[in-house]
Protein backbone atom coordinates (compact mmCIF):
# COMPACT_ATOMS: atom_id res chain seq x y z
CA UNK A 1 0.00 0.00 0.00
CA UNK A 2 2.55 2.20 0.83
CA UNK A 3 5.06 3.95 -1.10
CA UNK A 4 9.23 3.02 -1.52
CA UNK A 5 11.43 5.83 -0.91
CA UNK A 6 11.32 7.90 -4.51
CA UNK A 7 15.06 9.07 -4.33
CA UNK A 8 13.81 12.64 -5.78
CA UNK A 9 12.16 13.06 -2.67
CA UNK A 10 14.67 12.82 -0.47
CA UNK A 11 16.01 15.75 2.37
CA UNK A 12 17.92 18.40 0.54
CA UNK A 13 18.82 20.51 3.78
CA UNK A 14 17.61 22.40 6.70
CA UNK A 15 18.34 21.91 10.25
CA UNK A 16 18.79 18.24 12.56
CA UNK A 17 15.68 19.66 14.37
CA UNK A 18 11.67 18.58 14.59
CA UNK A 19 9.97 21.38 13.43
CA UNK A 20 6.47 22.78 12.19
CA UNK A 21 6.15 23.73 8.66
CA UNK A 22 3.85 25.15 6.23
CA UNK A 23 4.40 28.29 8.22
CA UNK A 24 7.18 30.36 5.81
CA UNK A 25 7.04 31.79 2.63
CA UNK A 26 3.81 33.87 3.39
CA UNK A 27 4.76 37.38 2.65
CA UNK A 28 5.19 39.14 -0.53
CA UNK A 29 6.63 37.34 -3.18
CA UNK A 30 6.85 34.41 -1.41
CA UNK A 31 4.06 32.57 -3.88
CA UNK A 32 6.51 33.37 -6.75
CA UNK A 33 9.68 31.76 -5.16
CA UNK A 34 7.59 28.54 -4.44
CA UNK A 35 6.64 28.56 -8.29
CA UNK A 36 10.34 29.04 -9.21
CA UNK A 37 11.36 26.61 -6.13
CA UNK A 38 8.51 24.12 -7.90
CA UNK A 39 9.73 24.94 -11.46
CA UNK A 40 13.53 23.72 -10.49
CA UNK A 41 12.42 20.69 -8.43
CA UNK A 42 10.63 19.48 -11.42
CA UNK A 43 12.77 17.74 -13.89
CA UNK A 44 11.04 18.40 -16.60
CA UNK A 45 10.12 22.51 -16.27
CA UNK A 46 14.05 21.85 -15.09
CA UNK A 47 15.01 21.17 -18.39
CA UNK A 48 12.88 23.17 -20.33
CA UNK A 49 14.73 26.27 -18.53
CA UNK A 50 17.98 24.89 -19.06
CA UNK A 51 17.62 24.62 -23.02
CA UNK A 52 16.02 27.61 -23.09
CA UNK A 53 18.56 29.21 -21.55
CA UNK A 54 21.54 27.72 -22.95
CA UNK A 55 20.69 26.72 -26.21
CA UNK A 56 17.79 28.86 -27.63
CA UNK A 57 19.01 32.03 -25.73
CA UNK A 58 22.59 32.18 -27.16
CA UNK A 59 21.44 30.92 -30.28
CA UNK A 60 18.60 33.87 -31.26
CA UNK A 61 21.67 36.48 -29.25
CA UNK A 62 24.11 35.24 -32.05
CA UNK A 63 21.40 34.63 -34.93
CA UNK A 64 18.43 36.23 -34.34
CA UNK A 65 15.63 35.65 -36.90
CA UNK A 66 18.00 35.23 -39.73
CA UNK A 67 16.72 32.29 -41.13
CA UNK A 68 19.76 31.74 -43.25
CA UNK A 69 22.44 31.70 -40.19
CA UNK A 70 19.86 29.10 -38.30
CA UNK A 71 19.89 26.98 -42.01
CA UNK A 72 24.13 26.55 -41.76
CA UNK A 73 25.62 22.99 -41.47
CA UNK A 74 27.60 24.30 -38.24
CA UNK A 75 24.71 25.74 -36.68
CA UNK A 76 22.46 23.14 -36.92
CA UNK A 77 25.31 20.43 -35.78
CA UNK A 78 25.91 22.93 -32.42
CA UNK A 79 21.77 23.70 -31.69
CA UNK A 80 21.97 19.40 -31.61
CA UNK A 81 24.58 18.90 -30.36
CA UNK A 82 24.28 21.03 -27.35
CA UNK A 83 20.48 20.30 -26.91
CA UNK A 84 21.54 16.47 -26.21
CA UNK A 85 24.77 18.06 -24.01
CA UNK A 86 22.32 19.82 -21.63
CA UNK A 87 19.92 17.02 -21.94
CA UNK A 88 22.00 14.43 -20.77
CA UNK A 89 24.30 16.17 -18.07
CA UNK A 90 21.17 17.77 -16.41
CA UNK A 91 19.98 13.69 -16.27
CA UNK A 92 23.77 12.83 -15.22
CA UNK A 93 22.81 15.37 -12.43
CA UNK A 94 19.84 14.40 -11.23
CA UNK A 95 20.63 10.57 -11.66
CA UNK A 96 24.03 11.46 -8.71
CA UNK A 97 21.35 13.25 -6.77
CA UNK A 98 20.19 10.69 -5.97
CA UNK A 99 22.31 9.56 -3.51
CA UNK A 100 23.46 10.39 -0.04
CA UNK A 101 26.04 13.78 0.05
CA UNK A 102 25.18 14.27 -3.94
CA UNK A 103 23.60 17.82 -3.06
CA UNK A 104 26.66 20.12 -2.04
CA UNK A 105 27.13 20.81 -6.24
CA UNK A 106 29.61 19.23 -6.73
CA UNK A 107 28.74 17.32 -9.16
CA UNK A 108 27.58 19.90 -11.69
CA UNK A 109 30.61 20.95 -13.43
CA UNK A 110 31.48 17.97 -13.61
CA UNK A 111 28.28 16.48 -15.29
CA UNK A 112 28.31 19.06 -18.07
CA UNK A 113 32.08 18.74 -18.69
CA UNK A 114 31.81 15.20 -19.45
CA UNK A 115 28.67 15.37 -21.85
CA UNK A 116 30.41 18.81 -23.33
CA UNK A 117 33.19 16.88 -24.06
CA UNK A 118 32.07 13.74 -25.49
CA UNK A 119 30.05 16.91 -27.60
CA UNK A 120 33.69 17.48 -28.48
CA UNK A 121 34.83 14.99 -29.39
CA UNK A 122 31.98 13.72 -31.93
CA UNK A 123 32.70 17.06 -33.77
CA UNK A 124 36.02 16.49 -34.05
CA UNK A 125 36.39 13.02 -34.67
CA UNK A 126 33.45 13.12 -37.31
CA UNK A 127 34.75 16.49 -38.80
CA UNK A 128 31.66 18.17 -38.21
CA UNK A 129 31.29 21.83 -38.09
CA UNK A 130 30.51 23.54 -35.01
CA UNK A 131 29.96 26.61 -34.20
CA UNK A 132 32.57 28.51 -31.71
CA UNK A 133 30.51 30.86 -30.04
CA UNK A 134 27.22 28.76 -29.05
CA UNK A 135 28.91 25.67 -27.96
CA UNK A 136 31.05 27.43 -24.63
CA UNK A 137 28.13 30.28 -24.10
CA UNK A 138 25.96 27.15 -23.79
CA UNK A 139 27.85 25.22 -21.35
CA UNK A 140 28.47 28.12 -19.29
CA UNK A 141 25.09 28.61 -19.34
CA UNK A 142 24.01 25.36 -18.61
CA UNK A 143 26.25 24.93 -15.45
CA UNK A 144 24.98 28.33 -14.44
CA UNK A 145 21.60 27.18 -13.68
CA UNK A 146 21.90 24.04 -13.15
CA UNK A 147 24.10 25.78 -10.14
CA UNK A 148 21.16 28.03 -9.62
CA UNK A 149 18.00 25.28 -9.73
CA UNK A 150 20.23 22.95 -6.84
CA UNK A 151 20.32 26.31 -4.88
CA UNK A 152 16.55 26.42 -5.33
CA UNK A 153 15.85 22.87 -4.64
CA UNK A 154 17.61 23.31 -1.51
CA UNK A 155 16.09 26.68 -0.58
CA UNK A 156 13.05 25.01 1.13
CA UNK A 157 14.84 22.43 2.96
CA UNK A 158 12.82 19.29 3.81
CA UNK A 159 9.94 18.17 6.28
CA UNK A 160 8.63 14.41 7.57
CA UNK A 161 6.19 14.01 10.23
CA UNK A 162 7.52 10.69 12.29
CA UNK A 163 4.58 8.47 13.83
CA UNK A 164 6.03 7.21 16.90
CA UNK A 165 6.85 3.44 17.84
CA UNK A 166 9.55 1.18 16.71
CA UNK A 167 12.61 1.97 14.92
CA UNK A 168 11.67 5.78 14.56
CA UNK A 169 13.35 6.56 17.79
CA UNK A 170 16.99 6.98 15.79
CA UNK A 171 15.69 8.97 12.73
CA UNK A 172 16.19 12.63 14.80
CA UNK A 173 20.13 11.92 14.87
CA UNK A 174 19.84 11.84 11.21
CA UNK A 175 21.76 15.07 9.75
CA UNK A 176 20.35 17.47 7.11
CA UNK A 177 16.66 16.76 7.44
CA UNK A 178 14.02 18.34 9.87
CA UNK A 179 11.63 16.21 12.03
CA UNK A 180 8.34 16.65 13.61
CA UNK A 181 7.32 13.90 15.79
CA UNK A 182 3.45 13.38 16.36
CA UNK A 183 1.88 12.84 19.57
CA UNK A 184 -1.68 12.09 17.74
CA UNK A 185 -2.67 10.78 14.26
CA UNK A 186 -3.13 14.46 13.00
CA UNK A 187 -1.11 16.12 10.38
CA UNK A 188 -0.84 19.87 10.76
CA UNK A 189 0.09 21.88 7.97
CA UNK A 190 0.84 20.98 4.07
CA UNK A 191 4.60 21.48 4.42
CA UNK A 192 5.33 18.01 5.05
CA UNK A 193 7.47 15.46 2.01
CA UNK A 194 5.56 13.23 3.76
CA UNK A 195 4.88 10.49 6.78
CA UNK A 196 7.58 8.19 8.08
CA UNK A 197 6.43 5.08 10.40
CA UNK A 198 8.00 1.40 11.77
CA UNK A 199 5.39 -0.35 8.89
CA UNK A 200 7.04 -3.66 10.58
CA UNK A 201 5.44 -2.74 14.24
CA UNK A 202 1.99 -3.50 14.85
CA UNK A 203 -0.01 -0.10 15.40
CA UNK A 204 -3.62 0.65 16.82
CA UNK A 205 -6.67 1.13 14.29
CA UNK A 206 -6.57 5.14 14.76
CA UNK A 207 -2.85 4.87 13.96
CA UNK A 208 -3.48 2.40 10.52
CA UNK A 209 -6.32 4.74 10.10
CA UNK A 210 -4.50 7.55 9.86
CA UNK A 211 -1.40 6.21 7.37
CA UNK A 212 -4.03 4.81 5.53
CA UNK A 213 -5.74 8.35 4.66
CA UNK A 214 -2.82 10.07 4.41
CA UNK A 215 -1.66 7.41 1.56
CA UNK A 216 -5.13 7.89 -0.05
CA UNK A 217 -4.75 11.35 -0.16
CA UNK A 218 -1.55 11.44 -1.71
CA UNK A 219 1.03 12.24 1.28
CA UNK A 220 3.74 9.72 0.51
CA UNK A 221 4.22 7.55 3.72
CA UNK A 222 7.74 5.69 4.28
CA UNK A 223 8.84 2.91 6.00
CA UNK A 224 11.59 4.13 8.47
CA UNK A 225 14.62 1.81 7.51
CA UNK A 226 13.59 2.91 3.69
CA UNK A 227 14.35 6.55 5.10
CA UNK A 228 17.38 5.77 7.33
CA UNK A 229 19.17 3.95 4.04
CA UNK A 230 18.52 7.05 1.83
CA UNK A 231 19.55 9.78 4.20
CA UNK A 232 22.78 7.96 5.42
CA UNK A 233 23.66 5.61 2.19
CA UNK A 234 24.25 2.53 4.60
CA UNK A 235 21.98 -0.40 4.29
CA UNK A 236 22.24 -2.27 7.52
CA UNK A 237 21.13 -6.43 7.49
CA UNK A 238 21.00 -8.03 11.10
CA UNK A 239 19.20 -11.24 9.84
CA UNK A 240 18.92 -12.64 6.59
CA UNK A 241 14.65 -12.31 6.94
CA UNK A 242 15.36 -8.80 7.52
CA UNK A 243 17.09 -7.46 4.36
CA UNK A 244 16.22 -4.39 2.18
CA UNK A 245 18.07 -5.66 -0.58
CA UNK A 246 15.48 -6.60 -2.51
CA UNK A 247 16.62 -8.71 -5.16
CA UNK A 248 19.58 -10.67 -3.39
CA UNK A 249 21.76 -10.08 -7.19
CA UNK A 250 22.83 -6.71 -8.30
CA UNK A 251 21.80 -6.00 -12.06
CA UNK A 252 23.04 -8.67 -14.08
CA UNK A 253 22.75 -7.04 -17.70
CA UNK A 254 24.91 -4.01 -15.80
CA UNK A 255 26.95 -6.54 -14.67
CA UNK A 256 28.13 -7.79 -18.05
CA UNK A 257 28.09 -4.52 -20.05
CA UNK A 258 30.30 -3.03 -16.92
CA UNK A 259 32.73 -5.76 -17.33
CA UNK A 260 33.06 -5.30 -20.90
CA UNK A 261 33.85 -1.58 -20.59
CA UNK A 262 36.16 -2.02 -17.32
CA UNK A 263 38.25 -4.17 -19.45
CA UNK A 264 38.19 -1.82 -22.57
CA UNK A 265 39.05 0.81 -20.06
CA UNK A 266 41.36 -0.89 -18.13
CA UNK A 267 43.60 -2.27 -21.84
CA UNK A 268 43.51 1.88 -22.69
CA UNK A 269 44.74 2.68 -19.69
CA UNK A 270 47.73 0.33 -19.36
CA UNK A 271 48.87 1.11 -23.15
CA UNK A 272 48.66 5.16 -21.89
CA UNK A 273 50.58 4.45 -18.45
CA UNK A 274 52.91 1.62 -19.26
CA UNK A 275 55.75 4.27 -19.28
CA UNK A 276 54.62 6.30 -16.01
CA UNK A 277 54.68 2.88 -14.71
CA UNK A 278 57.65 1.53 -15.45
CA UNK A 279 59.16 4.77 -14.22
CA UNK A 280 57.44 3.93 -10.50
CA UNK A 281 58.65 0.89 -10.77
CA UNK A 282 62.43 2.15 -11.41
CA UNK A 283 62.03 4.64 -8.00
CA UNK A 284 60.96 2.23 -6.08
CA UNK A 285 63.34 -0.35 -6.81
CA UNK A 286 66.42 3.04 -5.96
CA UNK A 287 64.73 3.92 -2.91
CA UNK A 288 64.11 0.78 -0.80
CA UNK A 289 65.56 -2.52 -1.22
CA UNK A 290 63.01 -4.89 -2.46
CA UNK A 291 60.54 -5.60 -5.56
CA UNK A 292 58.95 -3.01 -7.18
CA UNK A 293 55.73 -4.70 -7.18
CA UNK A 294 53.65 -5.96 -3.93
CA UNK A 295 51.84 -9.17 -4.19
CA UNK A 296 49.50 -10.48 -1.89
CA UNK A 297 46.00 -13.00 -1.91
CA UNK A 298 42.87 -11.31 -1.52
CA UNK A 299 39.32 -12.53 -1.36
CA UNK A 300 37.58 -11.59 -4.11
CA UNK A 301 34.71 -12.48 -6.37
CA UNK A 302 32.60 -14.99 -5.00
CA UNK A 303 34.95 -15.63 -2.42
CA UNK A 304 37.25 -16.71 -4.83
CA UNK A 305 41.05 -15.59 -3.84
CA UNK A 306 43.25 -13.73 -6.49
CA UNK A 307 47.30 -12.55 -6.39
CA UNK A 308 46.47 -8.43 -5.75
CA UNK A 309 49.13 -6.20 -7.64
CA UNK A 310 49.98 -2.71 -5.70
CA UNK A 311 53.13 -1.03 -5.93
CA UNK A 312 55.40 -2.17 -2.92
CA UNK A 313 55.20 1.10 -0.20
CA UNK A 314 56.59 -0.80 2.97
CA UNK A 315 59.59 -2.15 3.50
CA UNK A 316 60.83 -5.54 3.54
CA UNK A 317 60.84 -7.89 4.99
CA UNK A 318 58.00 -6.85 7.42
CA UNK A 319 57.87 -8.82 10.33
CA UNK A 320 56.83 -6.72 13.41
CA UNK A 321 53.34 -8.11 14.28
CA UNK A 322 53.36 -11.76 15.84
CA UNK A 323 50.51 -13.36 13.25
CA UNK A 324 48.84 -13.15 10.14
CA UNK A 325 45.70 -10.59 10.50
CA UNK A 326 47.75 -8.11 12.36
CA UNK A 327 51.04 -7.72 9.65
CA UNK A 328 47.76 -7.40 6.84
CA UNK A 329 46.57 -4.86 8.63
CA UNK A 330 47.64 -1.19 7.43
CA UNK A 331 47.46 1.24 11.16
CA UNK A 332 48.04 5.14 10.85
CA UNK A 333 51.70 6.60 10.39
CA UNK A 334 52.97 3.03 9.96
CA UNK A 335 56.60 2.63 10.51
CA UNK A 336 56.55 0.26 7.32
CA UNK A 337 55.85 2.51 5.15
CA UNK A 338 58.73 4.21 3.14
CA UNK A 339 59.19 7.77 1.93
CA UNK A 340 58.05 7.34 -1.25
CA UNK A 341 55.23 4.66 -0.38
CA UNK A 342 53.65 7.92 1.90
CA UNK A 343 53.26 9.91 -1.28
CA UNK A 344 51.77 6.93 -3.81
CA UNK A 345 48.99 5.95 -0.88
CA UNK A 346 48.05 9.43 -0.47
CA UNK A 347 48.05 10.01 -4.03
CA UNK A 348 46.14 6.37 -4.84
CA UNK A 349 49.28 5.57 -7.20
CA UNK A 350 50.08 2.51 -5.04
CA UNK A 351 46.57 1.31 -6.54
CA UNK A 352 47.54 1.73 -10.43
CA UNK A 353 48.97 -2.11 -10.99
CA UNK A 354 45.65 -3.79 -10.33
CA UNK A 355 44.89 -2.44 -13.93
CA UNK A 356 46.16 -5.79 -14.18
CA UNK A 357 44.25 -7.62 -12.09
CA UNK A 358 41.50 -5.75 -14.30
CA UNK A 359 42.52 -7.74 -17.41
CA UNK A 360 42.47 -10.51 -15.49
CA UNK A 361 38.54 -10.67 -15.07
CA UNK A 362 39.26 -10.55 -11.14
CA UNK A 363 38.52 -6.91 -10.41
CA UNK A 364 36.55 -3.78 -11.56
CA UNK A 365 37.24 0.00 -11.54
CA UNK A 366 34.47 0.53 -8.66
CA UNK A 367 33.37 -1.85 -5.97
CA UNK A 368 34.24 -3.14 -2.50
CA UNK A 369 37.85 -3.32 -1.76
CA UNK A 370 39.54 -6.80 -1.69
CA UNK A 371 41.05 -7.78 1.90
CA UNK A 372 44.09 -10.12 2.50
CA UNK A 373 42.98 -13.17 3.04
CA UNK A 374 43.44 -13.39 6.73
CA UNK A 375 41.00 -10.32 7.72
CA UNK A 376 38.53 -11.40 5.25
CA UNK A 377 38.61 -14.72 7.12
CA UNK A 378 38.47 -12.98 10.36
CA UNK A 379 35.97 -10.48 9.86
CA UNK A 380 33.92 -13.30 8.12
CA UNK A 381 33.71 -15.34 11.83
CA UNK A 382 33.17 -11.87 13.24
CA UNK A 383 30.61 -9.94 11.49
CA UNK A 384 27.55 -11.65 9.92
CA UNK A 385 26.55 -11.08 6.18
CA UNK A 386 30.40 -10.31 5.65
CA UNK A 387 30.18 -12.64 2.41
CA UNK A 388 27.99 -10.85 0.37
CA UNK A 389 29.85 -7.99 -0.23
CA UNK A 390 31.53 -10.90 -2.69
CA UNK A 391 28.35 -10.95 -4.75
CA UNK A 392 30.18 -8.46 -6.89
CA UNK A 393 33.79 -8.05 -8.33
CA UNK A 394 36.00 -5.99 -5.85
CA UNK A 395 37.14 -2.28 -7.30
CA UNK A 396 40.44 -0.08 -6.86
CA UNK A 397 37.37 2.18 -5.59
CA UNK A 398 34.34 2.47 -4.11
CA UNK A 399 31.29 3.94 -1.89
CA UNK A 400 32.83 3.04 1.39
CA UNK A 401 36.44 3.89 0.33
CA UNK A 402 34.79 7.69 -1.03
CA UNK A 403 32.49 7.56 2.09
CA UNK A 404 34.76 6.41 4.98
CA UNK A 405 38.26 5.64 3.98
CA UNK A 406 40.40 2.90 5.62
CA UNK A 407 39.52 1.05 8.33
CA UNK A 408 40.65 -2.27 9.99
CA UNK A 409 38.59 -2.08 13.38
CA UNK A 410 35.73 -4.37 13.56
CA UNK A 411 33.60 -1.68 14.21
CA UNK A 412 34.71 0.48 11.60
CA UNK A 413 34.39 -2.73 9.45
CA UNK A 414 30.83 -2.66 10.45
CA UNK A 415 30.02 0.49 8.89
CA UNK A 416 32.28 -0.49 5.94
CA UNK A 417 29.96 -3.69 5.26
CA UNK A 418 26.93 -1.32 5.45
CA UNK A 419 28.01 0.64 2.80
CA UNK A 420 29.18 -2.04 0.72
CA UNK A 421 25.65 -3.30 0.89
CA UNK A 422 24.08 -0.08 -0.01
CA UNK A 423 26.35 -0.02 -3.32
CA UNK A 424 25.22 -3.31 -4.48
CA UNK A 425 21.47 -2.53 -3.53
CA UNK A 426 22.12 0.43 -5.79
CA UNK A 427 23.92 -1.02 -7.81
CA UNK A 428 23.72 1.50 -11.54
CA UNK A 429 25.52 3.37 -13.59
CA UNK A 430 24.48 6.54 -11.78
CA UNK A 431 26.52 5.64 -8.42
CA UNK A 432 28.94 4.40 -10.27
CA UNK A 433 29.81 8.54 -12.06
CA UNK A 434 28.97 9.74 -8.59
CA UNK A 435 31.96 7.21 -7.59
CA UNK A 436 34.54 8.46 -10.21
CA UNK A 437 33.95 12.12 -9.10
CA UNK A 438 33.67 11.98 -5.17
CA UNK A 439 37.35 9.47 -6.18
CA UNK A 440 38.79 12.44 -7.87
CA UNK A 441 38.11 14.73 -4.85
CA UNK A 442 39.15 12.05 -2.33
CA UNK A 443 42.67 11.53 -4.68
CA UNK A 444 43.27 15.51 -4.33
CA UNK A 445 42.66 15.65 -0.88
CA UNK A 446 44.21 12.48 0.49
CA UNK A 447 40.72 11.64 2.47
CA UNK A 448 41.40 8.24 3.99
CA UNK A 449 44.87 7.50 2.86
CA UNK A 450 46.82 4.88 5.59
Amino acid sequence: MFEALPKHKKPTGGPNKTTEPGSGGNGPGGWLRRVVERLATNFGSDLLISLGLAVALPAILRWGGDVAEWSGPGQFYTVIGTTFAVAFGSYILRKIEDYPGARAGAYVLPSFIVTYLILLAIFVFLRLEYNRFLLPTSFALAVLWAYIAQKLRQAGGVNYAIVPGGEVRNLPNVRNVSWANLDKPVLNGDGFAGVVADLKVEKSEEWQRFLTDQAVAGTPVYDARQIAEALTGRVSIRHLSENTLGSINPNRIYTQVRFFGDWIAALLALIILIAPLAVIALIIRATSPGPALFVQPRVGFRGRTFQIYKFRSMVVPSDKFDNEREQAKTRNDDGRITKIGKFMRRARIDELPQILNILRGEMSWIGPRPEAVPLSKWYENKLPFYRYRHIVRPGITGWAQVNQGHVVEDDQVLDKLHYDFYYIKNYSPWLDIMIVFRTVVTVVNGLGAK
